[in-house]
């Protein structure tokens, strides 16, 4: 089986490395690697590579910067060329993000199967394009990978057929678990000032906290009151820092510190470590949870109800008031005991080969 395994974005590397490293070592599969280019910042694309050890990839389609239409449209252009001269089985696409979109279109346009790692996910809020790209992505796939059981009723509450959705995990974990040996906590801390001492992490990316300097004004102002009783470090998203800059916001008070993207292991170390995390990311959600770091979403909801359900997750909103009280109510108790949910066990990628084919 020739499989196109499509990925541009940050949150896409962790996900296609295990299923690459799964159907390399298997004889049936011919694994071919397509990096669409939406993220192309080194620390945000090439870093992960080396990091989780993949190889360059096949085809880089080199789309760059833009709006969501414009990227879109560069993809699928851009695509089509390289699925006609590949002439794949199927097309594997991971995660919401417009890469993800853009390629289950291209694959539906030439009458390929699309298989979708991380199916089923819903937030229900249409102004996320995450949410538009997962629904429609989960419309055009022959074969729906959910990480989760919420995530098979959700599609199941769409009309999915049954026969088509498979509940095999969490492809996420079998990247963490595979990084957890490589790293170093002690050393990881070390090189970012916060080797013994209790400290957070932060990350801040979505349009709706980010791009209005109001929201990300408040947001700002509770990091600092946070960080008065809990060193916080800052990696900033490009994005992040472009409107920042923008809106003429500076980051002040002692024991906030700002740092460029901290490369995959290096923060999945700094995470096992730390005392909070506050995130307005899905994948950070799952990561702490696994880990049993208490996380603070920076969001009104989540697609991922599991973490929540797990207890080690809460939704704050952007709301300063609310976001510092939140963060100081759980640094004042420790945290209970977190079980991973079910089929978050590392073993994703081999479930998912297996109704494939392998």
């Amino acid at each position: 089986m020739k499989a196109l395994l499509v990925f541009g974005a940050r949150p896409n590397f962790m996900k296609v490395a295990p299923l690459y490293r799964a159907m390399t070592a298997h004889d049936s599969f011919d694994a071919v690697l397509i990096h669409t280019g939406q993220h192309f910042d080194r620390a945000m694309s090439e870093e992960f590579l080396e990091v989780l050890e993949l190889p360059t990839p096949d085809w880089h389609l080199g789309v760059g910067a833009g709006t969501q239409a414009i990227q879109m449209a560069e993809v699928m252009r851009r695509l089509e060329g390289v699925m006609a001269d590949v002439r794949p089985d199927i097309t594997v696409v991971v995660g919401d993000v417009t890469s993800t979109l853009a390629a289950a279109i291209s694959s539906a346009n030439l009458d390929i199967p699309v298989a979708h790692v991380e199916a089923g996910l819903r937030s229900r809020d249409w102004g996320m394009p995450e949410e538009r790209n997962r629904v429609l992505t989960d419309r055009l796939s022959t074969f729906l990978f959910t990480p989760s059981a919420d995530a098979d009723q959700n599609l199941l509450a769409e009309g999915i057929p049954p026969e088509r959705i498979f509940f095999v995990g969490n492809v996420m974990m079998d990247s963490l678990d595979w990084v957890l040996p490589r790293v170093s906590i002690a050393a990881a801390q070390e090189t970012y000032g916060v080797a013994g001492r209790p400290y957070g992490l932060v990350t801040l990316h979505r349009p709706s906290n980010v791009d209005t300097a109001t929201v990300l004004s408040g947001i700002v102002s509770a990091l600092e009151g946070v960080a008065a009783d809990l060193p916080l470090l800052f990696p900033v998203h490009p994005r992040t820092r472009q409107r920042l800059d923008t809106f003429g916001l500076g980051i002040e008070g002692p024991g906030l510190e700002v740092v460029p993207p901290i490369r995959y292991d290096l923060f999945t170390a700094l995470l096992t470590g730390a005392s909070i995390v506050l995130t307005d990311s899905g994948g950070i959600q799952e990561e702490a949870t696994a880990l049993g770091v208490p996380c603070l979403t920076l969001r009104e909801n989540t697609e991922r109800p599991i973490t929540l359900a797990s207890g080690g997750n809460e939704l704050v909103g952007a709301d300063p008031e609310r976001i510092l009280a939140a963060a100081r109510r759980r640094l004042a108790v420790p945290p209970g005991d977190v079980n991973r949910p079910p089929l978050w066990d590392g073993q994703t990628a081999g479930r998912i080969l297996a109704v494939l084919g392998g």
